[in-house]
């Protein structure tokens, strides 16, 4: 995939990477990896185990640095950037274990969750306005959790929790989600209601999800992104690359 340099300080533009790899005593996990994800776009990266969804994640958030190659989201330098600056940048990430608080109810672990000042002052100072509190309930409504408001957060399903972490990335307002395998150990129902979900999330802010479940992918009705060996193997509708020969015989195996 040929992509064109962006100018540095372009905010209008959603996440680059070009020609990025890494190499891991000589395993090369992403090998010259080209990708475009428009602004408020939602993106399914599926491939087989060892492909480089999570190295490309990992780079994304800097928790991984490559050895070449460009990544820039909004036109920002994310290679020259810690892992916290690129967080504060906007962009989040959700792994496949959820990480909420058991202890705390719902709103508790949305309302710990909210972008607001995180000093020593302003926390004891801190104290729940009306304004804040519409947004925990304006995402507690988009997650499906109103009514679990007051329950604690160990008591929820698999399913819940799942989105209850998604809901608590969007407090801190990301401008971009990467979300890894959202629906593993998931029901039907549950992962029906999670492709809505994330339906509902992207065009305010742009959504890249690694999953291997086909079915799910093909009800997010988004553009997908096959990686083989650290590079981009096919990219288009699920109908594209399912039917793409390179994707069958290296990964779909039919």
């Amino acid at each position: 995939m040929n992509a064109v340099a962006l100018p540095e300080g372009d905010s209008t533009t959603g996440l680059y990477l070009d020609g990025v790899s890494v190499v891991f005593d000589g395993f090369r996990a992403l090998n010259n990896l080209s990708l475009i994800v428009e602004p408020g776009e939602l993106r399914a990266v599926i491939g087989p185990n060892g492909a480089g969804k999570t190295t490309m994640m990992d780079v994304i958030t800097g928790k991984t640095r490559p050895g070449s190659g460009i990544v820039r989201f909004g036109g920002r330098d994310l290679t020259r950037m810690d892992e916290a600056a690129i967080a504060n940048l906007g962009i989040g990430r959700k792994f496949q274990k959820p990480t909420v608080f058991d202890a705390l109810t719902v709103f508790e672990n949305l309302e710990l969750a909210l972008k607001a000042p995180r000093g020593p002052i302003a926390c004891l100072r801190w104290v729940l306005r009306g304004e804040a509190r519409t947004r925990i309930e304006r995402t507690m409504a988009e997650i499906g959790l109103t009514e679990r408001a007051a329950d604690l957060a160990g008591l929820l399903s698999h399913g819940q929790r799942q989105w209850l972490e998604i809901g608590m990335l969007l407090m801190q307002d990301p401008r971009l989600l990467l979300v890894d395998e959202p629906v593993a150990g998931m029901t039907d129902h549950e992962t029906e209601q999670t492709a809505a979900l994330l339906v509902g999330i992207a065009g305010t802010r742009s959504v890249v999800v690694v999953e291997h479940d086909l079915e799910f992918v093909k009800a997010l009705g988004s553009r997908v992104t096959v990686l083989h060996e650290g590079s981009v193997l096919s990219e288009g509708s699920i109908t594209h690359v399912q039917n793409d020969p390179r994707v069958i015989e290296v990964y779909l195996g039919r």
